[in-house]
């Protein structure tokens, strides 16, 4: 559902560059629920801005719904922007219109699109959006009569409200307290599953792991690496690096500070995975010197064990 190669976006001004996404990669399948996590600077919005056709990567591949972001021409971007993608905007103010009530900011979407038929039948969708969202009863309340939770989940709705394939959220949580933060990504949860709605929320809490099978770490403008949880409590838990196209490995930065990892590492080759050590001292595994890795094996993907952490394990399967 969502396809972005090598993805590029360079910021010039006054003199100055700034590189916001550095070759970043991401594959989000149909129906999928995904949280893309980074501190402040590391692309996070940048990616979402490209994603919901609010600006245009400098260079790379990217593709939403079957539709080709980059080749859309102004038209285009903004038939996708009222059809196949909804948005959550951080800001709830930015999300509804003060002098409408709930269900009015429901309806509008539509009315703009000029979809969805008779007055009725907007009223009746927007009405069972309210419902699967849990404010039904504030059909009737203009925003300033609603907590920010609630105006959070009227917000979804409205996102909803033309029935795209994708819904966008941009730090959905960051104005809300924990405890309601937790109900509204609960709300994006059951959203997902009753709709079969592919979702991203992009945040920098990375509590939000907890209410998504995957979790998408991005540092310095490209994807370093990703959380996969299994089972519907989500007690089991991988983690994935990623390789690039010419091999190099990002590790994760608390693995490089706890084993002291810099400038060199040694690297031993095992049958079935890849062994990493600090650049000094003897290897623990084995006196023998490191095995030179051959340039044919191929590599999908890397998962962490980390009780103990004694190895970069290889595997193979889907990137």
């Amino acid at each position: 559902m969502i396809v972005c190669e090598d993805m590029v976006r360079i910021y010039r001004g006054d003199g100055v560059e700034v590189q916001a996404l550095q070759g970043l990669s991401l594959r989000i399948e149909e129906g999928e629920l995904v949280a893309v996590v980074g501190a402040s600077g590391s692309g996070k919005s940048t990616l979402l801005a490209i994603l919901g056709a609010q600006d245009l990567p400098s260079a790379g591949v990217v593709r939403v719904a079957g539709r080709d972001l980059v080749a859309l021409d102004r038209r285009g971007r903004q038939a996708y922007r009222r059809s196949d993608v909804g948005f959550v905007w951080q800001q709830t103010g930015d999300n509804l219109v003060g002098y409408l009530s709930a269900v009015e900011n429901v309806e509008l979407p539509m009315l703009l699109a000029g979809g969805s038929g008779r007055r009725a039948a907007r009223r009746r969708r927007a009405l069972d959006l309210l419902d699967l969202l849990d404010v039904a009863d504030l059909a009737d309340r203009r925003p300033e009569q609603m907590s920010g939770g609630q105006q959070q989940r009227v917000a979804i709705a409205i996102a909803l409200a033309n029935d795209p394939q994708v819904l966008l959220a941009d730090e959905p949580t960051g104005q809300l307290d924990e405890a309601t933060s937790a109900e509204v990504l609960e709300a994006i949860r059951d959203v997902n599953a009753a709709l079969g709605v592919t979702t991203l929320v992009v945040t920098h809490d990375r509590a939000v792991s907890d209410h998504v099978s995957r979790t998408v770490q991005i540092r310095d403008g490209r994807v370093s690496g990703e959380v996969v949880r299994h089972g519907a409590e989500h007690h089991l838990a991988e983690e994935f690096t990623v390789i690039d196209k010419v091999g190099r490995l990002q590790l994760p930065r608390e693995y490089v500070e706890r084993l002291g990892l810099a400038d060199r590492v040694r690297l031993t080759l095992e049958p079935d995975h890849v062994q990493v050590y600090p650049g000094q001292g003897e290897n623990p595994a084995s006196e023998a010197p490191p095995a030179a890795p051959p340039d044919d094996v191929p590599v999908d993907d890397v998962r962490f064990d980390d009780v103990p952490f004694d190895d970069v394990r290889f595997e193979g399967g889907p990137a």
